[in-house]
C-alpha cells in the first residue's frame, strides 16, 4: 500500500509532465511560455501558473457580476415609468419589477462582455490583463450622465449610442498613434504615481463595504470613518451606529483572507490567494452563522434564492442592442453631451489603467511603450462598442488584474483563463456570483501593497515633480477615479512648472528653484521618435529635407547645471575604476551666453570621438551612456 507522500509525489510528477508538454507544444509557443522555444519567451511563464493566475484575477473580479448589474440597474435602463411626471418613479411596483428584470439582464451582460473582452484581449495582446465594465465608469454612467432612474440629462439609450461611437473614435486614435502619444506625453514621475495611486485605490476598495471587508465607510462629518459593524447597524448615511469593528465577517476576511494568505505568500505557496478566497467563501455560505452571506433579510433571501439555483442561465431581454439612432430634435444635443463627457473621462481612465497594468507586469520598454500596444488599445476600444450593444457602461482594463500578476501571471493565457471563468459564470452565476466581498477585500489590500512599492521611483528631489505626483496618487482613491486623479496631477504639473519656467526664463537662468538640477527631463512627447508614424510620413513628404534629422543623438536637458553635474558625476565614476569606458559629452553654446567647457579627465587621455553637432534651440544637449532611463 503506497503511502500518502508517494501518491502525492506521483500525482505531482504527472502534473509537471503535463505542464512540460503544454509548455513545449505549439500552444505554449503561441503564448511564449517558458520552454516553448519562442525567441521572445516569457521567463517564468508556465501553463498551470497562468491558469492559476487567471483564477485569481477572476476571484477578485467576480464581484462585478452582481455589483455592476446593481449599479447600472439604478439608471432605470429601458424601463418606462407608467406614472407621468414622476421623478424617478419611486415605490411603483410595475417599475420596480421592470428594474428587477433589468438587473438580471445586466448580470448576463456583464459576465458575457467581461468573458469575451478578456479572451480577445489575452489572445491578441498576450498580456495578463482582464477587461470588464469599469466600476468607476459605471457609477459615472449611472449617477452623473443618465441619473438615478433616468433623472439625468441624457436618456439611457442615447448614452449607449454615445458609448458605441466613442469606441470607434478610440480605435481611430489608437491606429493613428494618438493614444500611445498620450501615454508618452505624461511625465515619467506622473506615470509612476498613477501605479501607486491605483494601488491605494485598490486598498480603499478592499476596505470598503461594497467590494471589501467593510473596515471603512463614508462619514457625515468626515470624508471617511471607521466602520467594521454588521450591516444591520448601518444608518441611512452608511455609518455605523454601534458595534464598530465587531463584524465577524470583517475579522474572518482579515485573518483568513489577509493574514493567512500573506503567511502562505511568505513561503511562496502556489495559489495562496485562491486558497484564501475559497476558504472564506465556503465558510460564509451556511445561513445559520453570524458571518453568513445569506442573512435572513430581503437582500439575503434574494441572494440565497439565486444561490440555490446552482446552474441557471437568464437570457438578455431588454438591453441587447438598445441604442437609439434617431438623433433628431433634442436627442442630437443629448448625444453630443454624452459623447464629449465620456470621451474626456474614458480616454484618460482606460489608457492610464491599461498602461499601469502593463508596467506592473514588467513589459513597458524604455521608450514608455509596450509590445502590441496598438493592438491592445484597439481591442480595448472595440470592446467598448461591443459592451454598449450589451447595455453596459464603457469597458476598461481592470486594476484587479494586479492580483493575477502578483500570483505569477505573465501572458495572455491569464486573461483568457479569467474570460473563460466569466463565460462559465453565465451558467454557474449563482455559485460564482456568491463570493462575498470580505473574501476578496484583503486580497485587494495585498495587491495594493505590491503596487505601492514603486513609490520610491517617483522623483521626490524636485518639488515641481514631487507635488504633482503626490496629488495624482492621493486624488485617485479620494475621488474614486483614475481619470480624475491623473487630470488633477497633470493640472498641477503644468501650472507649477510653467510658473517656474517663466521665472527662470525672465531672469536668464540667474534665479532657479532649489534642486533645479534634479528636475526630470520632459519634452511633451514630441521628439522625433515619439510622434506617430503617419505624422513622420507627412513631415517627410511635405517639408524640405533640410528640416529632417536622421537620428536623435542627444537627450534634451533642462539647464546647464544639470549637464555639468552629470558630466562631473560621470567623470568621477570614470576615475574610480572605469577608465576604459568611453564617455562622450557634447556641449552646444547657448545663444545668450557662452558656457564653460567641463574637463572630464584629470590625466591625459586620447581625444574622444564627438558625435555630430545638433542644431540647438537655446538648450544644452548631451549624449552619455550612463544617463538614467526616464521610464
Amino acid at each position: 500500500m503506497p503511502g500518502l507522500g508517494e501518491v502525492t509525489d506521483r500525482w505531482m510528477g504527472k502534473i509537471a509532465s503535463i505542464e512540460d508538454r503544454m509548455n513545449n507544444s505549439t500552444f505554449g509557443r503561441v503564448f511564449r511560455l517558458d520552454g516553448s522555444g519562442h525567441p521572445k519567451t516569457v521567463r517564468g511563464a508556465s501553463f498551470f501558473r497562468e491558469i492559476r493566475a487567471g483564477l485569481t484575477t477572476f476571484a477578485t473580479m467576480a464581484y462585478i457580476v452582481a455589483v455592476n448589474a446593481a449599479v447600472l440597474a439604478d439608471s432605470g435602463g429601458t424601463c418606462v415609468c407608467p406614472v407621468q411626471n414622476s421623478h424617478g418613479c419611486p415605490n411603483n411596483p410595475v417599475y420596480d419589477a421592470c428594474v428587477q428584470d433589468l438587473k438580471r439582464d445586466l448580470i448576463t451582460s456583464t459576465a458575457a462582455v467581461a468573458g469575451l473582452a478578456s479572451i480577445a484581449f489575452g489572445f491578441l495582446t498576450n498580456l495578463p490583463v482582464a477587461l470588464g465594465p469599469g466600476m468607476g465608469l459605471n457609477a459615472y454612467f449611472t449617477y452623473q450622465v443618465v441619473g438615478w432612474h433616468g433623472t439625468g440629462k441624457v436618456p439611457y439609450r442615447i448614452a449607449l449610442t454615445a458609448i458605441f461611437v466613442e469606441g470607434f473614435i478610440f480605435v481611430f486614435l489608437a491606429l493613428t498613434g494618438m493614444r500611445q502619444w498620450l501615454v508618452r506625453m505624461i511625465p515619467a514621475t506622473i506615470k509612476t504615481a498613477c501605479g501607486v495611486g491605483i494601488g491605494l485605490f485598490l486598498t480603499e476598495i478592499g476596505l470598503s463595504y461594497s467590494a471589501g471587508i467593510g473596515a471603512i465607510t463614508g462619514g457625515f462629518s468626515t470624508p471617511l470613518t471607521i466602520a467594521g459593524c454588521p450591516a444591520e447597524f448601518l444608518d441611512g448615511n452608511g455609518e455605523c451606529t454601534s458595534h464598530i469593528m465587531q463584524s465577524p465577517s470583517m475579522w474572518i476576511g482579515i485573518f483568513i483572507g489577509g493574514i493567512f494568505v500573506a503567511f502562505l505568500m511568505a513561503f511562496k505557496v502556489k495559489s495562496a490567494i485562491v486558497i484564501g478566497i475559497a476558504i472564506v467563501s465556503i465558510m460564509s455560505w451556511p445561513r445559520n452563522t453570524t458571518f453568513t452571506y445569506f442573512p435572513y433579510t430581503d437582500a439575503g433571501n434574494e441572494r440565497f434564492e439565486f444561490f440555490k439555483q446552482v446552474v441557471a442561465f437568464h437570457p438578455i431581454k431588454s438591453v441587447l442592442g438598445a441604442q437609439q439612432w434617431d438623433l433628431s430634435g433634442t436627442s442630437g444635443a443629448q448625444f453630443a453631451l454624452a459623447l464629449i463627457t465620456f470621451l474626456y473621462v474614458d480616454i484618460i481612465d482606460c489608457t492610464a489603467t491599461l498602461y499601469s497594468m502593463a508596467k506592473f507586469c514588467g513589459v513597458v520598454r524604455e521608450d514608455g511603450d509596450f509590445p502590441r500596444s496598438t493592438i491592445a488599445y484597439c481591442t480595448d476600444a472595440i470592446m467598448i462598442s461591443i459592451g454598449s450593444l450589451f447595455g453596459c457602461s464603457p469597458i476598461t482594463a481592470f486594476i484587479e488584474s494586479g492580483a493575477g500578476i502578483a500570483e505569477g501571471g505573465r501572458t495572455g493565457l491569464t486573461a483568457i483563463s479569467t474570460g473563460v471563468c466569466f463565460l462559465i459564470c453565465l451558467f454557474f452565476a449563482p455559485i460564482l456570483a456568491s463570493v462575498p466581498p470580505w473574501a476578496t477585500g484583503s486580497t485587494l489590500v495585498l495587491v495594493g501593497c505590491l503596487m505601492i512599492r514603486q513609490v520610491i521611483n517617483i522623483n521626490w528631489q524636485y518639488i515641481g515633480d514631487a507635488i504633482p505626483s503626490f496629488v495624482t496618487l492621493a486624488f485617485m482613491p479620494f475621488s474614486y477615479s483614475v481619470a480624475y486623479g491623473l487630470i488633477a496631477g497633470m493640472m498641477v504639473y503644468v501650472c507649477l512648472n510653467t510658473m517656474i519656467w517663466v521665472v527662470v526664463r525672465l531672469t536668464n537662468g540667474r534665479v532657479t528653484p532649489s534642486n533645479w538640477h534634479e528636475k526630470e527631463v520632459y519634452d511633451w512627447g514630441l521628439g522625433t521618435r515619439d510622434v506617430p508614424r503617419w505624422v513622420r510620413y507627412l513631415r517627410n513628404k511635405m517639408l524640405p529635407s533640410r528640416y529632417h534629422s536622421d537620428h536623435k543623438d542627444g537627450v534634451e536637458l533642462v539647464d546647464n547645471d544639470s549637464a555639468l553635474n552629470a558630466a562631473a558625476d560621470s567623470s568621477s565614476r570614470g576615475n574610480s575604476g572605469e577608465e576604459h569606458k568611453d564617455v562622450h559629452v557634447m556641449q552646444v553654446q547657448d545663444r545668450d551666453q557662452p558656457q564653460p567647457q567641463p574637463h572630464l579627465r584629470t590625466q591625459p587621455q586620447p581625444q574622444p570621438q564627438f558625435p555630430p553637432r545638433i542644431q540647438s534651440r537655446s538648450n544644452v544637449r548631451m549624449n552619455m551612456y550612463n544617463l538614467p532611463s526616464l521610464d
